[in-house]
């Protein structure tokens, strides 16, 4: 077996060269502004005492509902079918509470949204829903979660059944 030599020429190792120290400068590089992302986040505690302050206030109103409230991430954190609910309720604040969470709107902004573009596509997505009754839960401008009611006569009941709520646990959203 024949051994071939090829002539490697000082430009060639010049590029190489430059082409190593760049390789290595970006790998070692670190954005400036590289850092961990905190935020809060709704406890377990605080997720169940929003949804029983809805119930319970709708229940005193005279409502049979569902209520439901999402996380950051719009999962679903507590979720309650109130004596002698409509079963489709459940639904319906799950997805109150989704919209409200994910485009950080009361859902009812949805309804005024839709009006005024009937093709808006968001409203064709996985679990969005054009009708009041669910809020943003917020801590300072970060929406940290939502809650949504279903079941009321009137998504303005609903949504009022999670004000309430909202309303008794301000102090601990701050």
């Amino acid at each position: 077996m024949s051994m071939v030599s090829i002539p490697v020429t000082s430009a060639f190792r010049g590029l190489a060269g430059i082409g190593l120290v760049g390789l290595l400068a970006c790998a070692l590089a670190t954005p400036a502004s590289a850092q961990l992302v905190t935020h809060r986040d709704l406890s377990a505690s605080l997720a169940l005492a929003i949804a029983q302050t809805a119930l319970d206030t709708c229940t005193q109103r005279g409502f049979r509902v569902s209520v439901t409230v999402v996380g950051r991430n719009g999962e679903v954190l507590v979720q309650v079918r109130g004596d002698n609910a409509p079963p489709h309720t459940m639904e319906n604040s799950m997805r109150k509470a989704y919209t409200s969470r994910t485009f950080r709107i009361p859902s009812g902004e949805m309804v005024k949204r839709v009006k005024a573009d009937p093709q808006l596509a968001a409203v064709y997505l996985t679990n969005v829903i054009a009708t009041q009754g669910a809020l943003p839960i917020m801590v300072g401008e970060d929406v940290i979660g939502a809650a949504g009611v279903s079941g009321a006569p009137g998504g303005e009941k609903d949504e009022a059944c999670v004000q309430a709520a909202l309303d008794k646990v301000a102090d601990q959203l701050k």
